[in-house]
């Protein structure tokens, strides 16, 4: 019985799947759309400084099930500003400190909200403003990008950069060169790469030097075959995938590692129905969720990725996700075909 769509298959309707294979598509939404009216659990707050982060997990995950408009879209609109900096930088939430991560975030949701003008009426020069603070955490001898203002340096900060640029037209105002030189020094024998030079190889940071070397251009650089290799051998008896050898296996790296095998051309060197079958297995069919492993308790953060992996593995009814980015690939395609407003 094939899961997921493929050439020569056409997949099969998730009506016709047993119960234990199917996708709770109503059950996820109403989750996704309960974790803002939890206000009286200590984990709402305990969890405040993941609030940005987890809108754009939930927005996005709620666009692949084909609910885009479950959330109010001005609410999120206001939440996402009150969180900005008169620096371009935005935090977690209302009062914390602007940081790469929170940014990145902010900008994917107003690009899937479709709220650059919206941002350029609240906010005079807008756009402007998050670039150049994004372009100033960046350390021009040797491309590296800083999370924030305290200096901390990691590849997921400069995929993030080039991320939000270039959703915002902006990869003009960095040395895009110099970032991927910093990425292939971070290349590994195994063809992997690690979160700065000498670092062991994880699934995570090839994921962002990979979708940092797709939007540069420069996915030349990369060592396919040996990658393909090493990143097909994280899956597991069970289906799931891992991070690097030897762990146990995790619904996060669905996305992790099947994004960085389509970016290079090789998802089919994984089982992707048994990698299907694994996700689904983790869901919480009553209350909606996916976990990290079966029989855990659920989070929006698995639950999302956990969707993402099954959209790039064509699970029926999914919206198409754009592996570099990371968003619903209509919206990526939409906004990529305007020009670089520096060019």
């Amino acid at each position: 019985m094939s899961l997921v769509s493929g050439p020569g298959r056409g997949g099969m309707t998730d009506a016709r799947l047993p119960r234990e294979l199917r996708l709770f598509v109503d059950k996820h939404v109403s989750y996704i759309q309960s974790l803002d009216t939890r206000k009286d659990e200590l984990e709402y707050w305990l969890t405040e400084h993941l609030r940005m982060n987890g809108l754009y997990w939930g927005l996005t995950a709620l666009h692949l099930l084909g609910h885009p408009d479950a959330l109010p879209r001005n609410e999120m609109l206001d939440f996402v500003l009150s969180c900005m900096h008169e620096s371009g930088g935005f935090g977690a939430a209302p009062g914390h400190d602007a940081h790469m991560l929170y940014t990145v975030s902010s900008v994917q949701i107003l690009a899937t909200l479709d709220a650059f003008d919206d941002l350029e009426e609240r906010v005079k020069g807008g756009r402007q403003k998050i670039g150049h603070y994004i372009a100033s955490l960046q350390n021009p001898a040797t491309g590296t990008f800083a999370g924030d203002e305290w200096g901390e340096t990691d590849t997921r900060f400069l995929y993030c950069a080039l991320n939000a640029l270039s959703l915002l037209g902006l990869l003009g105002l960095i040395d895009v060169d110099k970032a991927v030189e910093y990425i292939q020094s971070c290349q590994n024998f195994d063809g992997g790469y690690g979160n700065r030079p000498e670092a062991e190889s994880h699934s995570g940071q090839i994921f962002t030097c990979l979708a940092a070397l797709s939007i540069a251009g420069r996915l030349d650089v990369v060592e396919s075959d040996r990658l393909g290799a090493w990143l097909s051998e994280r899956q597991l008896k069970n289906g799931g995938l891992n991070g690097r050898p030897e762990k146990k296996e995790d619904v996060c790296y669905s996305w992790w590692v099947a994004s960085s095998l389509a970016m290079i051309g090789k998802l089919h060197w994984i089982d992707g129905d048994r990698l299907a079958s694994f996700i689904l297995n983790c869901q919480d069919p009553d209350g909606g969720g996916i976990a990290d492993r079966p029989g855990d308790m659920v989070d929006v953060f698995h639950t999302f990725f956990g969707l993402a992996g099954l959209s790039l593995l064509k699970y029926p009814g999914m919206v198409e996700i754009d592996p570099v980015y990371c968003m619903p690939l209509a919206i990526t395609k939409r906004i990529l075909e305007k020009p670089d407003v520096n060019s």
